[in-house]
């Protein structure tokens, strides 16, 4: 930890354009339901439309469904696929969030996209694959390596709370249960380690905070 002089009587301005903690939790908490909304929202519309939607899938090695990697994380086969992903996706993206909504976009872009291009890359062929479970494995994968990613003691703590909360998950980045994305959730999972190194925020000193 480090710390500077202040002079008696004086105060920290905050940064300009750096929210403080309650529009912070606001934004987050804001962003993670519209996220999860989102998901029934589409599925809705997948199933009045006779599961029209389930083309956005990524269907393995077809050079035209690399353009669905990012689609196929908004779609989900049936309610019960959905709702397994919601609680998950909106307990971990919203502390993810906490930090910024803008480095929080990114991290999961780098995740989708990870995790997507893994599916492609590897997933058996004559499959469809979709949903958000390679965000959610992601996210947890982000928030395992955060805080030493930044140098920050209360991230890396957060990161062990997760551990501990979610770690039960981690069987379902490997090969043992059959209709299940293995191949998503273990690149997810990647994406989300290399996200955060990609995207940490260090102390400008260098000093763990």
């Amino acid at each position: 930890m480090a710390y500077e002089p202040i002079a008696r009587g004086t105060a920290t301005a905050r940064p300009s354009g750096v929210l403080g903690p309650a529009a912070r939790v606001k934004a987050a908490a804001g962003l993670m339901l519209a996220w999860v909304g989102l998901l029934w929202l589409i599925e809705a519309l997948d199933l009045a439309s006779g599961h029209a939607l389930d083309t956005f899938g990524i269907q393995p090695r077809q050079v035209g469904e690399l353009r669905d990697i990012i689609p196929a994380a908004f779609i989900h086969f049936g309610y019960a696929h959905v709702a397994a992903n919601s609680v998950p996706l909106l307990v971990l993206g919203f502390i993810a969030a906490l930090r910024g909504i803008a480095r929080f976009l990114g991290v999961a872009f780098v995740i989708t996209v990870v995790s997507g291009l893994g599916v492609w890359l590897v997933a058996p062929a004559h499959t469809n694959t979709a949903g958000a479970s390679g965000v959610v494995f992601g996210l947890f994968g982000y928030l395992l390596v955060r805080g030493f990613a930044d140098r920050r003691l209360l991230d890396i703590a957060v990161g062990l709370v997760i551990a501990a909360l979610y770690g039960s998950i981690l069987g379902g980045a490997l090969p043992t249960a059959s209709g299940v994305s293995w191949q998503g959730h273990l690149f997810g999972l990647a994406g989300g380690v290399a996200a955060a190194f990609l995207l940490r925020e260090r102390p400008q000193d260098g000093l763990i905070q």
